[in-house]
C-alpha cells in the first residue's frame, strides 16, 4: 500500500503539524519501503480534542449500531486480508503464509468477537436495590507494538469502540503501514469521525505526550516492561487508568508422563513463530533429567528446520539485541546445540533459529526476554523443582503443560504464577482473557475481560 503523508484525524488525512518523517524499511532486504510523519505533540492534541469531541455522541449510541459498526470493520478487513497480510509480510518481513494466517486471520476473529459482544453485553444489571451502569472510561491512548501490528490494534481498538469510547492510536513506528491500513479500514466502515483517530510517530515523542495528555482518561500500552513501568508512573501520576501487556519468559513444562517427542517439536514451533517475536513465546523448555538428553537432541533437530522458515527479526537493532543475548548464553556456560550469532545470511535482519542446552535458571538467557528466535532448555529434577523453576522469573505471562494424564497437566498449571497457560498444546482462543501477572503487566485483553477494561462503574440505589 502507499503510505499516507498525514495523520488519520477526526475522520480525515490531515497533514502533520512538522515536516520530520520516518522511513519504514523492510527488515528482509533491508530496502526502504515508505516513509510516515513523525507526528509530535500537536499532532496528539489535535487528535485527543477530536476523541473527546466525539466521546458524547459515541457514548450515547446504543450497542447495537456500535455492534453494527465493528461487523462492518470486521468485513472490511476480511475483504482486504490479502493486502493487510502483504503490508504486514513488508514491513515487518513475516513469510506471507504466516502473514495470511496469524497477522490477518487473528484480527478478524476478533474484530468479529467484539462485534457479537457489544451487541450481548450486559452494560447494565439489578444487584439487590442497585441497578449497576457499566459506561465507557473515556478516551483511550493506545500505543502499540510492531509484532503483531494488527492483532495488537484490534486487541484495543475493538473493545474499546464496543464499550462506547473514543480513541487515539499511536502505533511503533516500525510498522505503521498496517495501521494506515487499519485506519482506512474504519473509514470504509462508517465509524463517525474523531472516535478513531491515528498519529504515527516516535514512543519517546507521540507516545509520552499521548500517555502524558489531560485529555486521555486510559492508556492501553503493550511493550517491553521497561517502558511500561513508565507508562505506569505517568498515569499513577495523574490518578489516570491504565492498562499493561508486558513481557514475557514463559515456560513449556514438559512433565515425565507427556509424549516427548510432540511436546518438543511443539515447543520449538511456538518459539520459532514470528521469528521469536512473541511476548508469550514459550521460551524456557523445562524436562526431567531422565528425559533431558533426549529432549535436547529433539529440540536441536527441530530448530534446524526453521533456517529457512522464518522470517528476519524487525530491525538492526533487534538483530544485534538478540545475537547479544545468544553470545552472553555461550559466555555464561551455556551449550549451543543449535543455530549460533553469527549471521545466517548476507541481507536482512535475520537469526539463525537457536537452542541453548546446560542452560542454568539464574543464567541471563533464563531470566530476560530475548525477543527473538532462541530456546533455552533447562533440567529439573522433580515436579517441585520444576514448578519453582517454572515460577522463577520477574514474568507471568503465559506458559504450557504437557502430561499423558490431562487433570495432572491441569494440577500443575493451577500452581503456575502466569496469566494463561496451554494444555497440552491447547489452541489459541480469541474470547479467553489474556495477560499476565507480576512484570508481565496489569489488566486482561480479549473477551469480556478485555471489554471491562474500558467500562467504568456506576450504582444506583433505589
Amino acid at each position: 500500500m502507499k503510505a499516507h503523508d498525514g495523520m488519520y484525524i477526526d475522520g480525515a488525512w490531515r497533514p502533520a503539524d512538522g515536516r520530520d518523517t520516518i522511513e519504514v524499511v523492510n527488515p528482509a532486504d533491508e530496502q526502504v519501503i515508505g516513509h510516515v510523519p513523525a507526528g509530535n505533540a500537536l499532532d496528539v492534541d489535535s487528535a485527543v480534542r477530536a476523541a473527546r469531541a466525539a466521546l458524547p455522541g459515541w457514548a450515547a449510541t446504543p450497542p447495537a449500531e456500535r455492534a453494527a459498526r465493528l461487523a462492518a470493520l470486521r468485513d472490511v478487513l476480511v475483504a482486504r486480508k490479502d493486502e493487510i497480510a502483504e503490508t504486514v509480510t513488508a514491513e515487518l518481513g513475516s513469510p506471507l503464509k504466516f502473514s495470511q494466517a496469524v497477522h490477518a486471520g487473528a484480527p478478524i476473529a476478533v474484530a468479529g468477537s467484539y462485534a457479537e459482544l457489544a451487541a450481548t453485553h450486559a452494560f447494565e444489571e439489578k444487584v439487590g436495590n442497585s441497578v449497576v451502569h457499566h459506561e465507557p472510561v473515556g478516551v483511550v491512548g493506545a500505543i502499540t507494538p510492531w509484532n503483531y501490528p494488527l492483532h495488537q490494534i484490534v486487541a484495543k481498538v475493538a473493545p474499546a469502540l464496543a464499550a462506547g469510547c473514543t480513541l487515539v492510536l499511536k502505533p511503533a513506528e516500525d510498522t505503521p503501514l498496517t495501521a494506515q491500513l487499519f485506519a482506512e479500514a474504519v473509514h470504509e466502515a462508517g465509524v463517525p469521525a474523531g472516535v478513531f483517530n491515528l498519529v504515527t510517530g516516535l514512543g519517546p515523542v507521540a507516545g509520552q505526550a499521548l500517555a502524558e495528555h489531560p485529555g486521555v482518561d486510559l492508556v492501553s500500552f503493550t511493550g517491553s516492561t521497561a517502558v511500561g513501568r513508565r507508562i505506569g508512573a505517568t498515569a499513577g501520576a495523574a490518578v489516570k487508568k491504565v492498562a499493561l501487556e508486558l513481557g514475557g519468559k514463559s515456560a513449556n513444562v514438559i512433565l515425565p508422563s507427556a509424549d516427548l517427542a510432540k511436546a518438543v517439536n511443539v515447543g520449538v514451533a511456538n518459539v520459532m513463530s514470528n521469528s521469536g517475536q512473541t511476548c508469550s513465546a514459550w521460551t524456557r523448555m523445562l524436562v526431567h533429567r531422565d528425559q533431558y538428553d533426549e529432549a535436547v537432541s529433539l529440540a536441536a533437530e527441530a530448530a534446524a528446520k526453521y533456517g529457512d522458515r522464518i522470517g528476519p527479526v524487525v530491525n538492526a537493532k533487534q538483530r544485534d539485541r538478540v545475537r547479544g543475548y545468544i553470545e552472553k548464553g555461550v559466555a555464561e556456560g551455556a551449550r549451543l546445540v543449535a543455530g549460533g550469532p553469527e549471521a545466517p545470511r548476507e541481507q536482512g535482519y535475520f537469526v539463525s533459529p537457536t537452542v541453548f542446552a546446560d542452560v542454568t535458571e539464574e543464567m541471563t538467557v533464563a531470566q530476560e526476554e530475548i525477543f527473538g528466535p532462541v530456546l533455552s532448555v533447562l533440567r529439573y529434577e522433580d515436579e517441585d523443582d520444576a514448578l519453582r523453576i517454572a515460577n522463577g522469573t520477574v514474568y507471568g505471562l503465559a506458559g504450557a503443560v504437557w502430561a499423558g494424564d490431562e487433570a495432572e497437566a491441569v494440577a500443575f498449571a493451577r500452581r503456575m504464577d502466569t496469566g494463561q497457560v496451554d494444555i497440552n498444546g491447547g489452541r489459541f482462543n480469541p474470547l479467553a482473557p489474556f495477560g499476565g501477572y507480576k512484570q508481565s503487566g496489569v489488566g486482561r485483553e480479549l473477551g469480556a475481560h478485555g471489554l471491562a477494561e474500558y467500562l467504568q462503574t456506576k450504582s444506583l440505589q433505589f
